[in-house]
């Protein structure tokens, strides 16, 4: 009991703090710019991810603690790994249980993976093992992204609605979906409504 109350009180200060000051996030390019949408190409990562059930809040909530319990040293050399940001969310399905897949915009009950990059100085190969099987080290290969940036609240009609006007400007610009959305979260709850920062995510097809 008294872990869990010390893990979430360093998950305050060090996680959401550290999202609040220099915390990493992923490189990427720019390769269109219009308006909130982007285009944006990703090299390849590697993440560490769970899989979880419940409402989407309750399946954060949960992933969010076993993700931040492995870099706070629950690993083969108990070694602290620096936080990252965003943090994502995303629907799990039987073809991408073990890799990633799209959030729901429903907000119902169901599977999820939750997922943290890694920071940039570690591989696959440099990375601890993690003490918990549940949580896995997935590597990801480069990938070009249709990106929806939002400010505010992720309710769930409003992930619907900005992930129904990022499919209206991938139509429009003639990209072919690879995959299903993701909701990727920047900052902690406490921050003040009007400043998260929010993105929505659908992987795009390569021409060829």
């Amino acid at each position: 009991m008294m872990r869990n109350v010390l893990l979430g009180l360093l998950c305050a200060l060090f996680v959401f703090g550290g999202v609040a000051m220099a915390t990493e996030e992923p490189s990427f390019t720019v390769a269109m710019h219009e308006g909130d949408f982007e285009v944006r190409d990703y090299p390849a990562l590697v993440v560490a991810e769970v899989n979880v059930s419940g409402s989407r809040d309750e399946a954060s909530n949960a992933g969010f603690r076993l993700l931040a319990a492995y870099i706070f040293g629950g690993n083969t050399r108990r070694q602290s790994i620096a936080m990252t940001a965003p943090v994502v969310q995303e629907r799990a399905t039987s073809e991408t249980s073990a890799m990633t897949a799209p959030v729901t915009q429903s907000g119902t009950d169901g599977a999820w993976v939750v997922r943290f990059t890694m920071p940039s100085t570690y591989t696959l190969e440099t990375l601890p093992a993690p003490n918990d099987a549940r949580v896995r080290l997935v590597p990801v290969p480069a990938q070009r992204y249709a990106v929806v940036r939002f400010s505010g609240l992720t309710r769930p009609d409003e992930v619907e609605r900005r992930t129904g006007a990022l499919r209206t400007f991938m139509e429009q610009q003639h990209l072919l979906a690879a995959g299903a959305p993701s909701l990727a979260r920047y900052d902690p709850p406490w921050t003040l409504w009007f400043m998260r920062r929010n993105e929505v995510l659908i992987p795009i097809a390569r021409a060829g």
